[in-house]
């Protein structure tokens, strides 16, 4: 599948949503077919969300483009991830940071997270990425302050203790508002108690579960 591949992120990057050369290596690097159920896999290359199960998705590869050029990776990253599914995301961010960054990620449903553990060692990426399972909404203090945190589900509004955990100079990226319809926000801590947000443009993702997000059904 890798032509598939090469000629998704190739017509990603002319559409500008891949813009520098690391996101583009990155995205050319991870197999997204190893990322989704077997009876999907062949539909890896088609620029669309997928079904992952526990009604959980896998994000279209364009919003992945979004999201790692929106957050300006660099080597040497310490990320905090609220979501990880079945790991793909966290590994184009994990390519990207490499073996001096590291990526953290929180997934609160046990068969997604041992399903992206499984992923992200089969594909080389656990010495890199690290998933835990728990609430995402309360970030992961242990290994706080991160230079960068991103969701890939919506909150009714930023989670209070994903802001506390950014670093100053930090970037937090996460859709925010209904459950049907959000704006993905950028936030940027300028100082302790100073934060400037940006609105990059309309989204839709499935809801953020937890403490400072949506309540369980």
């Amino acid at each position: 599948m890798k032509a598939e591949r090469e000629n998704l992120v190739e017509r990603l990057f002319n559409q500008g949503y891949i813009r520098t050369k690391n996101v583009k290596k990155a995205m050319l690097k991870i197999p997204r077919e190893k990322f989704m159920p077997p009876e999907n896999s062949s539909y890896a290359y088609l620029d669309r969300p997928f079904p992952i199960g526990n009604g959980q998705t896998i994000s279209a590869p364009h919003m992945v483009a979004i999201i790692a050029e929106k957050l300006e990776l660099q080597e040497g990253m310490n990320i905090l991830e609220i979501g990880t599914g079945w790991g793909y995301n966290a590994a184009v961010v994990g390519e990207i940071v490499g073996k001096k960054g590291h990526v953290y990620t929180i997934e609160r449903i046990t068969a997604l997270a041992e399903k992206a553990r499984d992923n992200l060692k089969k594909t080389g990426y656990s010495d890199v990425v690290t998933v835990i399972e728990g609430d995402g909404t309360t970030g992961y203090p242990d290994k706080a302050p991160f230079d960068r945190i991103y969701g890939t589900a919506s909150a009714p509004k930023i989670p209070e203790p994903l802001k506390e955990q950014l670093k100053i100079g930090g970037k937090l990226i996460i859709p925010m508002g209904s459950d049907y319809f959000q704006e993905l926000v950028s936030v940027q801590r300028i100082a302790d108690d100073d934060y400037q947000t940006i609105n990059l443009g309309g989204v839709v993702f499935v809801p953020m579960i937890g403490r400072h997000g949506w309540p369980e059904d």
